[in-house]
């Protein structure tokens, strides 16, 4: 195309429009962007309007049929926004998934947390309360095959519907179960529950790509995983303050039906909004590795690249061990502690949260520490390696008989075992580029719900017959092979690669 565009007087030729579909606005691509990158369907001799320097363009955000300011890139020397931009919402869009992966997340620990309870007014053992946490993994590993192939082919938001629908429709379940003789109707609501996390913990990758520049994706994953940890940490902490330890069954009764009806009031609202709010995406993306990543191959050939990808299947293991291991650590806790503090229900539950918390402010610092430097596999192998480390400490520190000492070294553990989590889904998304990161995260948490699973019985088992030392014992070996793993993979950053190509391209153009 030969038509120009003034702008203050220059000339810049032979320019190429490319048409976001269902939108007005156009994206202007650079004559020197190579075409591998520029992916540019639609070419029109239309000639594009003026633009002024630093002109921030108007665009409709497919949240309204109102134009909004976005963050856009620009061109230095020109001020045109080139290829790719960022916009606003997005910031809403990420926390209205965290709140709804914090209900689901609240409801898998709300159980086990005060197992000693809920034995007592249902009337069952405590390998039938571990149960009701186990059914998260055990669901999850069977069906996130077909939930990834449905965030890869449906798209984030039906995903996201789903997955709210059902966490609103356990928790409606379960206010029915407040009888003494109706267990079977809370692990009812808790399996519907247990089914709708598929549709929580792959999406932060792909949200985080999806709506956040380069610059931003790895604090934006490390977020959108601090929506599962923040309910893990309520989860921890509500039940044992609102539900006592007791010999009066109705009290128990009452508390339970509390804690369940605001549950309900909570996860109804949140289906509502996702509903009128949440989108499926930006209309421009907001970097050309999202470009280039929207054309996507087969769910099919996706699982056979990435098994083929041997440094993925040495992540795929070693996310699996440290994940597992945390799963077991925060299903048996409650047993662990109360074994050697009596009446400590509420302190199980008060260094359950403290694990979670440290481990939020790991996330977001590990985050931000990946952002800055791109050191994907040190990052990795050094929080693996202290999660080691802190492990060994957390298992003989009970010997002490000191529960403060308890506190601080779970704090130490949380901080770098939880703050592992979306570390591992980043080295992933890096290693596996341009598959969706919905199935790469997807294949991990499978992998952690197995090695879940493998771990809290084997863990409950060594508590019953050998105590707590030889449980975690057992976790300190896993992490060590898991370490050993991690340390084994070759460093392949084909998304950092991917952002370089971009921004060399665009003559380095702010994102």
């Amino acid at each position: 195309m030969s038509d120009s565009v003034a702008n203050g007087g220059g000339r810049m030729e032979d320019l190429r429009l490319k048409l976001t579909s269902s939108e007005t606005s156009t994206t202007l691509i650079s004559p020197t962007t190579p075409p591998s990158d520029a992916h540019c369907p639609l070419v029109t001799d239309t000639p594009p309007p003026a633009y002024k320097p630093g002109l921030t363009m108007s665009v409709s955000d497919g949240m309204a049929n109102t134009g909004k300011e976005v963050d856009g890139g620009e061109t230095p020397g020109m001020g045109v926004s080139v290829g790719v931009r960022t916009y606003k919402i997005r910031w809403f869009i990420l926390c209205l998934f965290v709140l709804y992966s914090m209900s689901n997340a609240f409801q898998w620990i709300q159980y086990s947390i005060i197992a000693n309870v809920i034995v007592d007014y249902y009337g069952v053992n405590t390998t039938q309360v571990d149960w009701l946490s186990m059914i998260y993994m055990i669901t999850y590993i069977p069906l996130i095959f077909p939930a990834s192939w449905y965030l890869e082919k449906a798209g984030l938001r039906r995903a996201v519907l789903i997955g709210s629908f059902g966490t609103m429709v356990g928790a409606w379940i379960k206010v029915g179960s407040v009888a003494r003789d109706r267990f079977w109707v809370t692990f009812a609501g808790q399996f519907v529950v247990a089914i709708s996390q598929v549709f929580i913990l792959g999406v932060p990758p792909r949200l985080a790509a999806v709506w956040f520049g380069p610059d931003q994706v790895s604090t934006a994953c490390a977020i959108g995983v601090f929506g599962n940890q923040l309910g893990v940490a309520l989860g921890f902490l509500v039940p044992p303050a609102i539900v006592p330890t007791t010999d009066d069954m109705d009290l128990v009764g009452q508390r339970l039906s509390f804690m369940f009806y605001g549950v309900v009031a909570l996860t109804t609202t949140l289906f509502i909004t996702i509903i009128i709010v949440f989108k499926e995406k930006p209309p421009t993306p907001p970097t050309t590795a999202a470009l280039t990543q929207e054309e996507s191959t087969s769910y099919v050939k996706g699982i056979v690249k990435l098994i083929r990808n041997p440094g993925y299947v040495l992540l795929l293991l070693s996310y699996g061990i440290n994940v597992g291991a945390f799963y077991a650590i925060s299903t048996l806790l409650n047993q662990v502690v109360l074994a050697h503090f009596d009446d400590a229900s509420e302190d199980a539950g008060r260094i359950g949260l403290l694990i979670v918390l440290a481990g939020m402010m790991g996330s977001v610092v590990c985050g931000f520490i990946l952002d800055k430097t791109a050191k994907f596999k040190l990052v990795t192998l050094v929080v693996y390696l202290l999660s080691t480390f802190f492990m060994l400490g957390y298992t003989f520190i009970f010997r002490l008989n000191q529960i403060w000492l308890v506190y601080v070294m779970a704090a130490v553990l949380g901080f770098f075992m939880t703050g592992y989590l979306p570390v591992g889904f980043e080295f992933a998304a890096e290693l596996t580029y341009p598959e969706p990161e919905g199935t790469s995260s997807g294949l991990l948490n499978a992998s952690a719900q197995f090695f879940g699973v493998l771990c809290t019985l084997a863990d409950g088992q060594l508590l019953a017959g050998f105590g707590d030392t030889a449980a975690n014992l057992l976790l300190v070996a896993v992490l060590i092979v898991g370490s050993i793993m991690t340390a084994s993979i070759k460093e392949d950053l084909r998304r950092q690669a991917a952002h370089g190509r971009t921004a060399g391209s665009n003559g380095g153009t702010r994102m």
